[in-house]
């Protein structure tokens, strides 16, 4: 919000670039884009985060453009240096397949499929080095928009969503693998037998449920939070020259610390993925 005299508070700030460009339905029946959070909210359930669509499809185009690039530019004879960074990483991939499925549980899909949420999910989380002002300011500017959160991964509805389609693996994996009956007695009948039937399908039912909302929630607070630190102390650049500059070697030094950060955050949401689906191929 600004103030009565028209200058942006710190609280309008932080508000300003937490907000999505939102478009939908408003209250009155016409659709548009959202001048605000408040009415981006009255909008409800079926609005949509245009920004976190354009940034989260086009960083994936950007991913598989990448690897399209480099797969075309195989040589086993003289690899180029990306190549053996892209072959380290699929081994990564691999390795930790590997090492968390049984012998007896082969599917050759997982380890690309590690691979591809790694990368993309990295991307997404990456964007949250960029300074958080350029992008917005340029695009307000300019006139196109006020509003343009620029990290897809802070946003609930992407990592839910991503989330979400590993859950679909997993339900489809433990229906081909074991079989509707069997996938049926694992969650009814396990842990305590089949005289605690519905008190073992509530358990395992919350548990099932638990693995998409962990997912998507662990990395949306932390990348959220991340997101946050940066935005907080950017404040510290309209203080004057001394808050100024140690805004900047604050900047400097969490940019340097959050490197680590994203990249531990796309590595456990692959973890976990394939972890889910060992467990989709498992038989009890």
């Amino acid at each position: 919000m600004a103030s009565e005299n028209g200058e942006l508070t710190g609280a309008g700030y932080i508000n300003h670039h937490l907000t999505n460009l939102t478009y939908g339905q408003f209250p009155d029946g016409t659709w548009g884009f959202a001048h605000g959070a408040e009415e981006a909210a009255s909008m409800g359930f079926m609005a949509i985060h245009v920004d976190s669509m354009i940034w989260s499809i086009g960083l994936a185009l950007v991913m598989f453009a990448i690897f399209r690039s480099i797969a075309k530019g195989f040589s086993a004879e003289a690899p180029s240096k990306v190549q053996c960074f892209v072959e380290s990483l699929f081994d990564m991939a691999q390795d930790s397949k590997d090492s968390t499925f049984t012998k007896q549980a082969k599917n050759e899909w997982i380890a690309p499929m590690a691979l591809t949420i790694f990368v993309w999910v990295f991307f997404m989380n990456l964007m949250d080095l960029l300074p958080v002002d350029w992008i917005p300011y340029a695009l307000e500017y300019s006139g196109i928009s006020p509003y343009m959160k620029i990290v897809p991964s802070t946003d609930v509805n992407v990592a839910l969503g991503t989330a979400l389609g590993v859950f679909i693996m997993i339900i489809y994996y433990s229906l081909k693998v074991k079989g509707p009956i069997e996938f049926g007695k694992e969650l009814s009948l396990q842990p305590f037998g089949k005289w605690l039937l519905p008190f073992n399908l509530v358990l395992e039912l919350v548990g099932l449920l638990a693995k998409p909302l962990s997912l998507g929630l662990r990395l949306f607070g932390n990348m959220y939070a991340g997101e946050l630190i940066f935005i907080l102390i950017a404040m510290m650049y309209s203080a004057g020259w001394g808050l100024g500059l140690i805004g900047g070697v604050a900047q400097l030094g969490w940019a340097i610390f959050h490197i680590l950060v994203i990249t531990l955050q796309a590595y456990i949401f692959m973890m976990l993925t394939i972890v889910y689906l060992s467990q989709a191929h498992e038989h009890h």
